[in-house]
């Protein structure tokens, strides 16, 4: 890259680690109301989303999991306001390729490069490695937080107009701020998750009884045949969790992800890090059978939502995959009051276990106006698939007819319907 200094276009500076942030600064703008240094009244505050904050993203950093080494460049960028307090941020990568974002534009790497263009580097502005919906461009709360979102949108498309940088790429964010990109000339993209939704059930039975016969006597089939061979299932959180029981589940983690990825993203001193700094927003959902762990899931807690994240087994068991992954979510959040389990990326297959569509968004700055024109006709196809799926999936959902659960009745997900 060359000079990144856009303070005469923003007021912004660039900043090449986390380390160089003032913590209490950038949570006070990440999760607002959640820290000594936030603004305003806690009954105000949005909710707290844990993979923005600042303790998660320094220890991607920190473990050497991102860094220009693997191909994610930290470049955020910070705006300034009055006195020693800035004002906004974004947690910005300069990528040298479309590895671990679950957003995919290869294919659009690919056309723009048999053109003849550079499509790397590019900017990706998200979370790396985790298809979370969160926060992205981050500001103290206040009536001129539009303004200041405007500015850092501003400061990421002169960042790509002074480094001949061909695209941002602003992934998995609030549909209210795609909104706001898109009115300043980003593109829109949708695509779709599967959340299970708390309507009041109390508990697991609670949830059962929403369910029609046939997909409620799957699921407690399921559950049975998962921990008939001896399985016993644990809850491990806050200082519970040692670095044996990391080590056990980094051995899941790496299986999965070497059968999937080839090479895991993730490190061992990551995990640490992350039990160190976030124990107590940490869940461990342990598999043991015969004394020894054999499987897990890694969940982060939000204040309102249960993130599931990474799974792995040494054992092969007819549906233990569900058990740890999704039937103990929903045990977990019901018995914490949490109101959604975010189960991650893909998977129509939990759909017929209580996992509903929703949409996801991302915007997209296309430098190349040639370019621009060809992935905006795109995309306006790809919303219209991407909505229409959403409503069949929905119509063929588990709740039974008349039950609060039922597509139409109440926590249907959002399906993005074109507008």
């Amino acid at each position: 890259m060359r000079s990144t200094d856009t303070r005469p276009a923003a007021a912004i500076r660039i900043v090449s680690a986390m380390a160089d942030i003032r913590r209490a600064d950038w949570d006070a703008c990440a999760n607002p109301g959640w820290s000594d240094a936030a603004e305003g009244a806690h009954g105000d505050r949005q909710p707290f989303n844990p993979f923005v904050s600042w303790d998660f993203l320094d220890a991607l950093e920190q473990s050497g999991a991102v860094s220009p080494e693997t191909g994610w460049a930290p470049r955020h960028l910070v705006l300034e306001g009055e006195g020693d307090a800035p004002a906004g941020f974004v947690p910005c990568y300069v990528k040298s390729h479309s590895q671990g974002e679950y957003v995919f534009d290869w294919g659009w790497a690919d056309a723009f490069e048999r053109a003849g263009g550079q499509y790397y580097p590019k900017l990706q502005i998200s979370v790396p490695f985790t298809p979370v919906t969160g926060p992205r461009l981050l500001t103290r709360p206040g009536t001129d937080a539009a303004t200041r979102k405007q500015l850092l949108a501003a400061g990421l498309m002169e960042v790509c107009r002074r480094n001949s940088i061909s695209s941002a790429h602003v992934t998995f964010l609030p549909e209210e701020d795609w909104s706001l990109l898109a009115d300043l000339g980003f593109l829109k993209r949708t695509d779709q998750q599967f959340h299970w939704i708390n309507d009041g059930f109390g508990d697991f039975d609670g949830f059962l009884a929403a369910l029609a016969s046939r997909k409620r006597k799957a699921i407690r089939k399921e559950r049975r045949d998962a921990v008939e061979a001896g399985v016993a299932i644990d809850w491990v959180t806050g200082s519970d969790i040692t670095e044996a029981i990391w080590d056990s589940f980094y051995a899941f983690y790496m299986d999965t992800g070497a059968r999937k990825w080839g090479s895991p993203y993730l490190n061992r001193s990551f995990f640490s890090m992350l039990g160190e700094r976030m124990a107590d927003r940490l869940l461990l959902v342990m598999a043991r059978r015969g004394g020894r762990y054999i499987a897990g899931a890694l969940n982060l807690i939000g204040s309102d939502t249960l993130y599931g994240r990474h799974w792995g087994a040494t054992e092969d068991h007819r549906f233990l995959h569900f058990e740890v992954c999704y039937y103990q979510a929903i045990e977990f959040a019901l018995a914490h009051g949490l109101k959604r389990v975010d189960a991650g990326a893909q998977g129509p297959h939990k759909l017929s276990r209580g996992y509903l569509p929703q949409t996801t968004y991302s915007a997209h700055y296309i430098a190349n106006p040639s370019f621009r024109r060809a992935i905006e006709a795109y995309l306006v196809e790809e919303r219209r698939e991407v909505a229409l799926t959403g409503e069949v999936l929905a119509e063929r959902g588990p709740f039974r007819r008349g039950s609060v659960s039922e597509p139409g009745r109440g926590c249907r997900g959002d399906n993005g319907g074109e507008e």
